[in-house]
Protein backbone atom coordinates (compact mmCIF):
# COMPACT_ATOMS: atom_id res chain seq x y z
CA UNK A 1 0.00 0.00 0.00
CA UNK A 2 1.11 3.45 -0.82
CA UNK A 3 -1.08 5.49 1.24
CA UNK A 4 -3.07 3.84 4.70
CA UNK A 5 -5.57 5.93 6.93
CA UNK A 6 -6.81 4.12 9.94
CA UNK A 7 -9.44 5.09 12.10
CA UNK A 8 -8.44 8.65 11.68
CA UNK A 9 -9.82 11.45 13.82
CA UNK A 10 -9.16 15.50 12.85
CA UNK A 11 -10.17 18.34 13.15
CA UNK A 12 -9.87 22.07 14.61
CA UNK A 13 -9.20 22.78 18.10
CA UNK A 14 -12.55 21.48 20.04
CA UNK A 15 -14.27 20.89 16.30
CA UNK A 16 -14.21 17.46 15.57
CA UNK A 17 -14.24 17.06 11.39
CA UNK A 18 -13.23 13.60 10.64
CA UNK A 19 -14.60 10.54 12.55
CA UNK A 20 -13.02 7.12 12.26
CA UNK A 21 -11.85 7.60 8.70
CA UNK A 22 -10.31 4.49 7.16
CA UNK A 23 -9.20 3.98 3.61
CA UNK A 24 -6.10 3.03 1.53
CA UNK A 25 -4.34 4.32 -1.98
CA UNK A 26 -2.26 1.16 -3.62
CA UNK A 27 0.32 2.11 -5.42
CA UNK A 28 -0.39 3.17 -9.31
CA UNK A 29 -3.73 4.19 -8.96
CA UNK A 30 -5.87 6.99 -9.10
CA UNK A 31 -7.91 7.38 -6.21
CA UNK A 32 -11.25 9.84 -6.00
CA UNK A 33 -12.61 10.96 -2.42
CA UNK A 34 -15.50 12.57 -3.16
CA UNK A 35 -18.38 14.24 -1.37
CA UNK A 36 -20.43 17.92 -0.78
CA UNK A 37 -18.28 21.04 0.55
CA UNK A 38 -17.54 20.61 4.14
CA UNK A 39 -17.53 17.33 4.76
CA UNK A 40 -14.14 17.10 5.40
CA UNK A 41 -11.88 16.14 2.40
CA UNK A 42 -9.67 18.95 2.56
CA UNK A 43 -9.17 18.35 6.44
CA UNK A 44 -8.42 14.61 5.24
CA UNK A 45 -5.76 15.89 2.87
CA UNK A 46 -4.62 18.26 5.72
CA UNK A 47 -3.79 15.93 8.13
CA UNK A 48 -2.42 13.30 5.92
CA UNK A 49 0.23 15.68 4.59
CA UNK A 50 1.51 16.79 8.49
CA UNK A 51 -0.12 20.40 8.23
CA UNK A 52 -2.78 19.46 10.67
CA UNK A 53 -2.61 16.91 13.64
CA UNK A 54 -4.34 13.99 13.59
CA UNK A 55 -7.24 13.70 17.16
CA UNK A 56 -6.76 9.92 17.05
CA UNK A 57 -5.74 6.68 14.69
CA UNK A 58 -2.74 6.89 12.28
CA UNK A 59 -1.42 7.54 8.92
CA UNK A 60 1.01 5.28 7.28
CA UNK A 61 2.69 5.95 3.80
CA UNK A 62 5.43 3.12 2.41
CA UNK A 63 4.29 0.74 4.93
CA UNK A 64 5.98 4.13 7.78
CA UNK A 65 4.22 5.40 10.21
CA UNK A 66 4.10 9.19 9.69
CA UNK A 67 1.16 10.48 11.86
CA UNK A 68 3.01 13.77 14.30
CA UNK A 69 6.10 14.27 11.41
CA UNK A 70 5.53 17.64 9.86
CA UNK A 71 5.21 18.46 6.80
CA UNK A 72 8.17 18.84 5.12
CA UNK A 73 9.53 15.18 6.46
CA UNK A 74 6.82 14.22 4.66
CA UNK A 75 7.62 15.66 1.52
CA UNK A 76 10.58 14.57 1.35
CA UNK A 77 9.81 11.37 1.84
CA UNK A 78 7.83 11.68 -1.43
CA UNK A 79 4.45 13.24 -1.12
CA UNK A 80 2.75 16.15 -2.45
CA UNK A 81 0.47 18.24 -2.28
CA UNK A 82 -1.78 20.51 -4.82
CA UNK A 83 -3.72 23.13 -2.43
CA UNK A 84 -7.03 24.36 -2.51
CA UNK A 85 -6.27 28.05 -3.47
CA UNK A 86 -2.58 26.42 -5.63
CA UNK A 87 -0.45 29.24 -3.02
CA UNK A 88 2.22 29.87 -5.21
CA UNK A 89 4.27 32.88 -4.79
CA UNK A 90 2.91 35.54 -7.40
CA UNK A 91 5.47 38.18 -7.51
CA UNK A 92 7.99 35.41 -9.04
CA UNK A 93 8.48 34.10 -12.41
CA UNK A 94 6.65 31.07 -13.58
CA UNK A 95 9.94 29.23 -13.65
CA UNK A 96 10.82 30.02 -10.44
CA UNK A 97 8.07 29.22 -8.88
CA UNK A 98 8.48 25.46 -11.03
CA UNK A 99 12.39 25.66 -9.76
CA UNK A 100 11.01 25.79 -5.77
CA UNK A 101 9.78 22.88 -6.09
CA UNK A 102 12.52 21.22 -7.49
CA UNK A 103 14.77 22.11 -4.84
CA UNK A 104 13.27 19.55 -2.62
CA UNK A 105 15.45 17.30 -4.78
CA UNK A 106 18.99 18.33 -3.72
CA UNK A 107 19.95 17.14 -7.69
CA UNK A 108 20.10 19.43 -10.02
CA UNK A 109 20.29 17.05 -13.22
CA UNK A 110 16.64 15.66 -11.84
CA UNK A 111 15.11 18.94 -11.74
CA UNK A 112 15.94 19.93 -14.98
CA UNK A 113 14.57 16.63 -16.39
CA UNK A 114 11.51 17.21 -14.39
CA UNK A 115 11.15 20.98 -15.70
CA UNK A 116 11.61 19.43 -19.18
CA UNK A 117 8.60 16.84 -18.43
CA UNK A 118 6.20 19.75 -16.80
CA UNK A 119 6.77 22.37 -19.97
CA UNK A 120 6.12 18.53 -21.90
CA UNK A 121 2.81 18.16 -20.03
CA UNK A 122 1.56 22.40 -19.81
CA UNK A 123 3.24 23.62 -22.85
CA UNK A 124 1.68 27.01 -22.11
CA UNK A 125 4.09 27.27 -18.67
CA UNK A 126 6.78 27.15 -21.35
CA UNK A 127 5.57 29.68 -23.34
CA UNK A 128 4.96 32.22 -20.00
CA UNK A 129 7.75 31.07 -18.30
CA UNK A 130 8.98 34.51 -17.60
CA UNK A 131 5.71 36.02 -16.69
CA UNK A 132 4.77 36.91 -12.83
CA UNK A 133 2.58 33.99 -11.11
CA UNK A 134 0.42 36.40 -10.10
CA UNK A 135 -0.80 37.70 -13.77
CA UNK A 136 -1.70 33.96 -14.43
CA UNK A 137 -5.73 33.05 -15.10
CA UNK A 138 -7.40 30.25 -12.54
CA UNK A 139 -6.89 27.66 -14.72
CA UNK A 140 -3.29 28.52 -15.55
CA UNK A 141 -1.89 28.96 -11.63
CA UNK A 142 -3.84 25.26 -10.96
CA UNK A 143 -1.06 23.95 -14.29
CA UNK A 144 1.17 26.03 -12.13
CA UNK A 145 0.30 24.64 -8.68
CA UNK A 146 0.73 20.89 -10.19
CA UNK A 147 3.89 21.26 -12.16
CA UNK A 148 5.51 22.66 -9.02
CA UNK A 149 4.09 20.10 -6.96
CA UNK A 150 5.63 17.55 -9.92
CA UNK A 151 8.89 19.05 -9.78
CA UNK A 152 9.46 17.23 -6.33
CA UNK A 153 9.25 13.76 -7.73
CA UNK A 154 6.63 12.59 -5.42
CA UNK A 155 5.75 9.06 -5.13
CA UNK A 156 2.18 10.05 -4.30
CA UNK A 157 0.53 13.56 -5.28
CA UNK A 158 -2.60 15.14 -3.45
CA UNK A 159 -4.94 16.79 -5.16
CA UNK A 160 -7.16 19.07 -3.15
CA UNK A 161 -10.06 20.67 -5.34
CA UNK A 162 -8.00 21.01 -8.64
CA UNK A 163 -11.51 22.24 -10.62
CA UNK A 164 -12.78 24.62 -7.84
CA UNK A 165 -13.28 27.74 -9.54
CA UNK A 166 -12.29 27.13 -12.98
CA UNK A 167 -14.03 27.58 -16.35
CA UNK A 168 -15.06 24.12 -17.60
CA UNK A 169 -12.53 24.38 -20.94
CA UNK A 170 -9.55 24.51 -18.11
CA UNK A 171 -11.26 21.46 -15.72
CA UNK A 172 -11.53 19.11 -18.62
CA UNK A 173 -7.67 20.51 -19.73
CA UNK A 174 -6.15 19.36 -16.29
CA UNK A 175 -8.18 16.32 -15.64
CA UNK A 176 -7.34 15.38 -19.02
CA UNK A 177 -3.45 15.29 -17.70
CA UNK A 178 -4.08 13.42 -14.79
CA UNK A 179 -3.62 9.66 -16.61
CA UNK A 180 -0.51 11.01 -18.45
CA UNK A 181 0.85 11.75 -14.61
CA UNK A 182 -0.16 8.18 -13.77
CA UNK A 183 1.38 6.71 -16.34
CA UNK A 184 4.67 8.24 -15.17
CA UNK A 185 4.71 6.25 -12.23
CA UNK A 186 3.13 8.48 -9.89
CA UNK A 187 0.62 7.26 -7.10
CA UNK A 188 -2.73 9.83 -7.22
CA UNK A 189 -5.30 10.91 -4.51
CA UNK A 190 -7.40 12.90 -6.29
CA UNK A 191 -10.21 15.18 -3.84
CA UNK A 192 -12.80 16.39 -5.38
CA UNK A 193 -16.86 17.77 -5.79
CA UNK A 194 -17.26 16.94 -9.62
CA UNK A 195 -18.08 13.72 -8.62
CA UNK A 196 -18.76 12.13 -12.11
CA UNK A 197 -15.77 13.32 -14.00
CA UNK A 198 -13.28 12.55 -11.02
CA UNK A 199 -14.66 9.02 -10.53
CA UNK A 200 -14.73 8.49 -14.11
CA UNK A 201 -10.77 8.48 -13.81
CA UNK A 202 -10.82 6.79 -10.78
CA UNK A 203 -10.04 3.32 -10.32
CA UNK A 204 -11.59 3.41 -6.87
CA UNK A 205 -13.50 6.29 -5.13
CA UNK A 206 -14.65 6.96 -1.37
CA UNK A 207 -17.74 8.97 -0.80
CA UNK A 208 -17.07 11.32 2.68
CA UNK A 209 -20.25 12.62 4.52
CA UNK A 210 -20.29 14.99 7.67
CA UNK A 211 -16.47 13.46 8.34
CA UNK A 212 -17.42 9.59 7.81
CA UNK A 213 -16.72 7.67 5.07
CA UNK A 214 -20.52 6.32 4.07
CA UNK A 215 -19.24 3.99 0.32
CA UNK A 216 -16.42 3.34 -1.49
CA UNK A 217 -15.52 0.68 -4.42
CA UNK A 218 -14.53 1.24 -8.18
CA UNK A 219 -15.54 4.18 -9.72
CA UNK A 220 -17.91 2.72 -12.43
CA UNK A 221 -19.30 0.66 -9.83
CA UNK A 222 -19.89 4.14 -7.40
CA UNK A 223 -21.38 5.83 -10.86
CA UNK A 224 -23.46 3.51 -11.22
CA UNK A 225 -25.12 3.97 -7.09
CA UNK A 226 -28.69 4.99 -7.43
CA UNK A 227 -28.58 6.75 -4.27
CA UNK A 228 -24.95 8.14 -5.27
CA UNK A 229 -26.28 9.69 -8.58
CA UNK A 230 -29.32 11.01 -6.89
CA UNK A 231 -27.60 12.95 -3.94
CA UNK A 232 -24.79 14.20 -6.38
CA UNK A 233 -25.41 14.31 -9.72
CA UNK A 234 -28.99 14.68 -9.81
CA UNK A 235 -30.04 11.99 -11.98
Amino acid sequence: MMLEVKQLDAGYGDVQVLRGVSMEVAEGEIVSMVGANGAGKTTLIRTVMGTLPAMAGEVRFLGERISGRPAHEIARMGMAQVMEGRRLFGHMEVEDNLLVGGDLLRDARRSRDNLEWVYSLFPRLRERRRQLARSFSGGEQQMLAIGRALMTSPRLLLLDEPSIGLAPIMVKDIFGKLPQISARGITILLVEQDVHRSLSLAERGYVLEHGEIVMSGSGSTLLADEGLRRAYLGL
